[in-house]
């Protein structure tokens, strides 16, 4: 049989579209507004941060005399401190509530479960913080003084309370608060691609609704539930206003949660020093938030590798 012209080597290629050429012109420039913005805040962090790495530390007021090194080594501990013990309490909550969502609430109550939640992403930052200072900070007080008279030999509640209740875990419950909603909403999307014939297989064959989930559902949606977590430690690592109204920081690396010693994160650091700060002390919180820039970016790298390492298995993939 000739073959034809359509799919001989000399044949003309089918013309696009307009349509098609827009969105991909759109798609392509989209990802270059990217690329470039990326390029263009590394490169402002890079310039403004240099001088600090250069100065002697006896000409910025702000490092007291002391390394640059050695200032920012406590705020990179409380950033990944305070976000370590968000992750660890909202992942949990999270990955219930979006379960429920979508294999145990009637249809209803899911349906209105679910836009509370989406809800809850839209509060802003400062209510979370006002929350946060005037209603469980001094709520949560007689917690800590149990914790201290039962579990002070713990280092992690070793005391003395804070008499204020604004302590390192304080703010990582805020922050629990905040990223509880992200987690859950991406969650609860990756449970529901779960195909419908595995999970029909599975309970065909004897298995409880939670053996079904079990076996199936959560395998299926480990790289999302992944994803779903480091969008909202990425969350957790950058926010400012609510851990700037919550926390009471000393500077100091300190891993007793219930004390009124406290190590500060970067984000909140910069943001209480900025106004006060000129000439080299302003190049030092810049340089300070060149190396957020970079946690948050070996992060995500490192979530992005564990994420293809399981990607036969995820359900957002």
């Amino acid at each position: 049989m000739a073959q034809s012209a359509e799919s001989s080597p000399g044949a003309p290629t089918a013309r696009q579209r307009p349509a098609d050429r827009i969105f991909a012109g759109s798609s392509r420039g989209a990802g270059i507004i990217i690329l470039v913005t990326l390029a263009a805040v590394s490169a402002f962090l890079l310039i403004e941060g240099f001088p600090a790495l250069t100065t002697p530390p006896e000409e910025i007021s702000i490092l007291e005399e002391q390394s640059f090194i050695v200032y920012v080594t406590p705020l990179v501990f409380g950033t990944l401190w305070a976000a370590a013990l968000a992750l660890l309490m909202a992942l949990p909550v999270s990955i219930g509530i979006a379960l429920f969502i979508s294999h145990y609430a009637p249809r209803k109550i899911a349906m209105g479960l679910g836009y509370a939640v989406d809800l809850l992403a839209a509060v802003p930052s400062v209510v979370y913080g006002l929350w946060g200072g005037v209603i469980l900070a001094p709520g949560i007080r007689p917690l800590y003084m149990w914790l201290e008279e039962n579990l002070g030999f713990i280092p992690l509640f070793a005391g003395p309370t804070s008499g204020t209740g604004r302590t390192i875990l304080t703010a990582a419950i805020v922050l629990a608060v905040m990223v509880l909603p992200i987690i859950t909403a991406v969650s609860r999307e990756v449970f529901l691609q779960t195909p419908r014939l595995y999970e029909e297989a599975a309970l065909a064959l004897g298995a409880t609704r939670w053996e079904m989930i079990r076996s199936v559902v959560l395998p299926v949606g480990r790289g999302g539930i992944i994803s779903a977590a480091m969008l909202g430690l990425g969350r957790a690592l950058g926010e400012t206003l609510a851990v700037a109204m919550v926390l009471s920081a000393t500077g100091i690396i300190t891993v007793n949660l219930i004390s009124s010693t406290n190590p500060s994160t970067i984000a909140a650091n910069v943001a209480l020093s900025f106004p006060e700060a000129s000439g080299l002390n302003v190049n030092v919180l810049v340089a300070s938030g060149l190396i957020l820039f970079a946690i948050t970016l070996v992060v995500n790298s490192i979530a992005r590798w564990v994420i293809n390492l399981r990607k036969d298995f995820s359900g957002a993939n």
